[in-house]
């Protein structure tokens, strides 16, 4: 098994990589430049999609993702994330990607919470295209845990329709 150090960031060249690390790229490409229609054309766009991380709990379906998504892009604090430290692990049609998420989140106020977070996620291959059906994330860190929740839940919520 290799275990990748490259980080992925979002700023790969997607034509240079593999399809299943350009959809990953994609992601994060998504996620840094808080690009909610980049970030759905990631996602499976059903209720078999599920979300288990440390601001939205689980959700499960891509609306109820989404929600998670606004509320995050909607904030004013300012973040960054890459992953690293990480194996993918294909069949034909699916890939679980396994490893590290790190990075940073400026509160409004001006503090910096140095994230680290252990993620995994799931991708399955519809209709030629890489889709996310499953993420999970986790904060080891207690109080981390705590200032991230409380500065993301801090940020303005998605108006209801």
């Amino acid at each position: 098994m290799h275990i990748e150090s490259n980080p992925i960031t979002g700023r790969e060249t997607a034509e240079d990589l593999p399809a299943d690390v350009a959809a990953l790229s994609r992601f994060y490409r998504a996620l840094n430049n808080r690009d909610l229609a980049l970030m759905a054309a990631n996602w499976l766009p059903s209720e078999d999609a599920v979300m288990d991380n440390p601001v939205g709990g689980i959700m499960r379906g891509w609306d109820a993702i989404r929600a998670v998504y606004e509320r995050v892009f909607a904030g004013s604090g300012a973040f960054w994330f890459e992953f690293y430290d990480y194996t993918i692990h294909r069949t034909a049609d699916t890939f679980l990607a396994v490893g590290r998420e790190r990075g940073e989140y400026r509160t409004p106020s001006g503090d910096v919470l140095p994230m680290a977070i252990r993620t995994s996620r799931f991708f399955r291959l519809v209709d030629g295209q890489w889709r996310q059906q499953h993420h999970h994330g986790s904060i080891d860190d207690p109080a981390l845990l705590a200032a991230y929740q409380a500065a993301v839940r801090l940020a303005p919520q998605p108006r209801t329709r």
